[in-house]
């Protein structure tokens, strides 16, 4: 094991991942989805600038390549475990994340029966814009989580005219709240349209890996 910066970067990727349970355990909402968005958001970062710098200073290791995809899956799937339970089981966010569930629990497993020709699965660039598309769609989510939240408070008490009126935009005595609707839009469908293109790239890169792996897996043990 080496102690170098790109793998400690890494490894307090893989700590975040359960940090962002934590934040939904001790913060109410809407701070618990805003605590969670910044350290998804800068967990997610490190997944870029601990590969560049492993690369850049020339210290890859085999720890490093171990832990990487480790960190990603875990931070991608306690994030979407989150998310599923807060959405009400909302069918446009639990089909798409069990997909990609399914998948990452699934080529895991490939790996792991695998062993030393696991090679032979090597992450491809279009595994890469998967798992882009993945963080980018949680962070959203989680943005869309905070001003949903700070929109019922400011709507509790008021009559469904006035929320009407916010709503369609003809209510001129809230800009700061209509602003904040129009975060919840953007956030809720460009994560809702995102995550279903990563559940997309999720599958079709689940069944890349298949076939690659299907050699190995014929014939007797």
């Amino acid at each position: 094991m080496q102690w170098n910066i790109p793998n400690i970067l890494t490894l307090l990727r893989l700590l975040a991942a359960p940090g962002v349970v934590l934040m939904f355990l001790y913060f109410s909402r809407p701070y618990a989805d805003w605590f969670a968005l910044i350290l998804f958001v800068v967990a997610a970062i490190t997944d870029f600038v601990d590969g560049y710098l492993a690369r850049a200073w020339k210290q890859e290791s085999k720890f490093g390549a171990m832990l990487d995809p480790i960190a990603d899956k875990a931070m991608v799937v306690i994030a979407l475990v989150v998310i599923t339970g807060f959405s009400g089981m909302n069918p446009w966010i639990l089909l798409p994340a069990t997909i990609i569930i399914f998948r990452e629990v699934f080529v895991s497993g490939l790996r792991e029966f695998l062993g030393d020709t696991a090679g032979t699965l090597k992450v491809t660039n279009l595994a890469k814009w998967k798992t882009t598309a993945q963080m980018v769609s949680i962070a959203f989510l989680f943005a869309k989580g905070a001003f949903e939240h700070f929109i019922i408070e400011r709507t509790i008490g008021m009559d469904q005219a006035t929320i009407d009126g916010i709503v369609d935009g003809t209510f001129d005595d809230t800009i700061g709240l209509g602003w904040k609707m129009l975060g919840w839009d953007v956030s809720w469908y460009g994560g809702i349209i995102l995550l279903w293109i990563a559940a997309l790239l999720t599958f079709i890169t689940g069944m890349d890996y298949l076939r690659k792996a299907m050699p190995f897996l014929k014939g007797a043990k």
